[in-house]
C-alpha cells in the first residue's frame, strides 16, 4: 500500500514539473520593450497560472524567467 502510494505520488510530480517545463517552452516569448522573456499563459485559462504559480516563483529566482496573463499590449 505504502510502495503504491508513494509511486502515485511520484508520477504526480513527474507530470507535474513535465508539463510546467512544456508549458514553459511552448510559450516564452521576448517583449520588444523591455527584451525580456516572458512566459505567457493564456488570459482564457487563468487557471494554469495558478496552477503552476509555485513552479514559476522557484523558476523566476533561479532563472529570472518572468510571467504574464495574456498577451502584452
Amino acid at each position: 500500500m505504502k510502495r503504491t502510494v508513494l509511486i502515485s505520488l511520484v508520477l504526480i510530480g513527474l507530470i507535474y514539473f513535465s508539463s510546467y517545463f512544456w508549458i514553459r517552452q511552448t510559450r516564452t516569448e521576448i517583449w520588444e520593450k523591455d527584451g525580456n522573456a516572458y512566459v505567457i499563459f493564456p488570459d482564457d485559462k487563468v487557471y494554469l497560472y495558478y496552477f503552476y504559480r509555485p513552479l514559476s516563483y522557484v523558476d523566476g529566482t533561479i532563472t529570472g524567467m518572468k510571467f504574464h496573463i495574456g498577451q502584452h499590449r
